[in-house]
């Protein structure tokens, strides 16, 4: 699987981070009982901290796309995530970014998707 980040991008580096691992499970490249490479590793092919790796790390956990281990590293789970909803999840992200260098409100971001549906 291959990371790539632009720390000349508004998105914090973490993020980008977890994108690539959600993109790889949208496109299919990333399947359930893989690891992805230990935090240090990456962090070093990456140039960051490692600290930022785990940030992009402990947001995939909180997703329910990846556990977290002792010893065995970040593995992701059976049944992380249909397809579709890691895409779906990574347009809400761009949303989000994009909605915040615009100025809006959490609650203004909100009531433009409701007024969608």
């Amino acid at each position: 699987m291959l990371f790539r980040v632009d720390p000349t991008s508004a998105a914090p580096l973490g993020d980008q981070i977890a994108a690539c691992v959600r993109g790889a499970l949208a496109e299919g490249t990333l399947d359930a009982g893989e690891r992805l490479p230990a935090a240090r590793v990456l962090a070093d092919s990456l140039g960051v901290n490692v600290h930022t790796v785990l940030r992009g790390y402990q947001q995939l956990r909180e997703e329910g796309l990846i556990e977290l281990r002792r010893g065995r590293g970040a593995v992701v789970v059976d049944g992380a995530s249909p397809p579709g909803r890691a895409r779906l999840l990574e347009r809400v992200r761009e949303l989000a970014d994009e909605a915040r260098k615009l100025g809006l409100s959490e609650d203004e971001v909100v009531s433009l998707v409701r007024a969608a549906f």
